[in-house]
């Protein structure tokens, strides 16, 4: 069956719009590997801090510039609202002229190789004018009515700055409901034995295997459309590769496990949004003995989606607020390939409220089994309130 098919097996409902989704986050993640390599191999100052000292790359702005061109230049720009993490502020600082001149060649150089991931080449290039424009465009609030896409360009920008796990996310959002997610992992490896190898040590082994050889693909497109129940996984398109993706797409499923003595729980490398001393006393009263697999992005949803782990567990320190952008795509892929996905009272996330998870109760858990979803439910009503959170 193809790509294609297998995209639209369950249902004919935004088969388009996953399609064009999925062929647009695999044209994003070839960036993305490109710019990637550059900034690990070669001393640069490609990295820039935000107002809020969170940092952003020539990769954020170039995968969200091209992003908001394709949806537009596809589904017309009075059909796409899209909300997106960046704006231009940093980007047209006087001292940013060089990194301005860096996205617009980033972006003109992507989108020549279009035709690759089965999409149109803009007929001119794209000039500083019209780069600005496509990431500004990006400025939507979302909200409870009408669809709106969601992107975060680079969602774990400092695990890509390490030349880590970082994803690109991209869902659609109608009348408030996540409808479909597809998530680009370029350094997360098909199978799951690859993950004890070093990002650097398969990367060598993929240069000496054949280019046809799955046996070293590394990097994975992850994506879902509600209702279906069913997740899909495919490799990244290959540099010089005629490799035929429609023969290598697959199901994916949630673990079976449901013990916590043999379960595996994700989550955030960084302690400044999330609270790893509550966690690990949370899973001590669970009974969860595995070393928790801290992972930077939404690696850790792709990685319950398809039973590498069975738990992801985030509770926020007091006044951090969610995005949605953080959250939407890997959300619906969880839920499609099995599993749970709820605030830490076992609510559904609200995406209808704007860029927000406005009302999450306490945090969120992600889980690939209703009877572990409960234990760490329950777990998490008895200790709350030592928390400190």
């Amino acid at each position: 069956m193809e790509v294609e098919e297998l995209r639209s097996s369950k249902s004919e409902r935004y088969s388009k719009e996953l399609d064009v989704a999925v062929r647009v986050v695999q044209m994003a993640c070839s960036l993305c590997q490109k710019v990637q390599k550059h900034l690990i191999s070669e001393s640069n100052d490609q990295v820039k801090s935000k107002d809020d000292n969170s940092l952003v790359t020539i990769a954020d702005w170039s995968v969200q510039a091209t992003v908001s061109w394709m949806l537009l230049e596809i589904f017309g720009s009075e059909n796409v609202s899209i909300v997106a993490e960046e704006d231009i502020q940093t980007l047209t600082k006087a001292d940013s002229v060089g990194i301005l001149e860096t996205v617009v060649k980033t972006v003109n150089d992507c989108l020549v190789d279009a035709p690759k991931f089965g999409l149109t080449v803009p007929a001119m290039a794209l000039g500083t004018k019209e780069v600005l424009e496509a990431i500004n465009r990006c400025n939507s609030a979302g909200g409870p009515s009408g669809r709106h896409w969601v992107l975060d360009p680079v969602d774990g920008t400092l695990g890509f700055v390490r030349g880590d796990q970082y994803a690109v996310a991209l869902a659609l959002i109608e009348d408030g409901e996540v409808a479909l997610g597809v998530l680009g992992c370029p350094n997360y490896p098909m199978n799951k034995e690859w993950l004890e190898y070093h990002h650097c040590y398969y990367r060598i082994m993929s240069k000496l295997s054949s280019p046809t050889s799955e046996s070293w693909d590394k990097g994975c497109v992850m994506y879902a459309r509600k209702g279906s129940g069913e997740a899909l996984m495919e490799p990244l398109v290959r540099e010089n590769s005629s490799l035929d993706l429609s023969n290598l797409a697959r199901t994916i499923r949630v673990s079976s496990i449901d013990d916590p003595a043999l379960a595996t729980f994700c989550e955030p490398v960084e302690n400044s949004n999330s609270s790893h001393s509550f966690t690990a006393g949370l899973a001590h009263s669970l009974g969860l003995r595995n070393q928790p697999l801290r992972v930077y992005s939404m690696v850790k949803y792709g990685a319950i989606a398809r039973g590498d782990a069975e738990i992801f567990m985030k509770f926020a320190k007091a006044g951090y607020k969610e995005k949605i952008w953080d959250h939407a795509a890997g959300v619906l892929i969880v839920q499609e390939a099995g599993g749970v996905v709820t605030d830490a009272g076992g609510c559904p996330l609200d995406f209808s409220q704007g860029i927000y998870l406005e009302g999450l109760n306490l945090g969120i858990i992600a889980c690939s089994d209703v009877k572990l979803h409960q234990k760490i439910i329950r777990a998490l009503n008895a200790s709350w309130g030592s928390s400190n959170l």
